[in-house]
């Protein structure tokens, strides 16, 4: 059983997502799901515009009011927010390069660097810091990070969002034996509809 899994490790509503599939794949044991980086947002190292601070900020007590998790709202006094996530984004594929079925730790990561500990993800300390708190050594995480070859999957990455015409994270795909990507979510949902749409499939 194959799943896709679309998601940015800098998305709020992932992380909001992130026990509803864990619930979701504990009824499956022996599935695979392939995790995705869809790439919220390119790389730069502009400060966020405060206006789209606030905005992010108020997203964060919407995930709150609708999921199970909670953020730490001090990220916004404690950081100057930058609106990348690509360098996230290869850090999580650095990290599965480096040792096999390691993407879901590195998410977890660095979801929980961001949202529960208000460090920035945006910096590479952060994400080196990430890499060792999971069990990878620091400085070949870092080469990794910085490769032409992390670069390069990335974009394999969002050519494949792209091609699943992917517009919002987080999205989760059933894969059949075919090979036939079938969408359970395209979007937040709860482990239960992903349980009646898994059901109709």
């Amino acid at each position: 059983m194959q799943f896709l899994y679309v998601m940015d490790p800098m998305c709020g509503w992932c992380y909001g997502f992130q026990p509803e599939l864990e619930l979701f794949l504990s009824n499956r044991p022996g599935a695979e799901i392939s995790w995705v980086m869809g790439g919220l947002a390119p790389d730069t190292t502009e400060p966020m515009d405060p206006a789209l601070r606030d905005t992010i900020a108020s997203y964060w007590r919407q995930i709150e009011r609708k999921t199970q998790v909670v953020f730490n709202h001090d990220f916004w006094q404690l950081n100057t927010p930058v609106r990348a996530t690509y360098q996230a984004c290869r850090a999580v594929i650095a990290a599965q390069s480096i040792r096999e079925n390691s993407a879901v730790d590195m998410v977890k990561a660095i979801q929980r660097a961001y949202y529960q500990l208000a460090q920035n993800p945006s910096l590479d300390d952060t994400l080196i810091a990430c890499a060792e708190s999971i069990g990878l050594d620091g400085p070949r995480f870092q080469k990794v990070l910085g490769s032409a070859q992390a670069q390069a999957q990335l974009n394999q990455h969002l050519d494949l969002t792209r091609r699943l015409r992917v517009s919002g994270f987080p999205a989760m795909f059933y894969v059949n034996g075919q090979g036939e990507a079938y969408p359970l979510t395209l979007g937040f949902c709860s482990a239960t509809e992903l349980e009646q749409r898994f059901g109709q499939l």
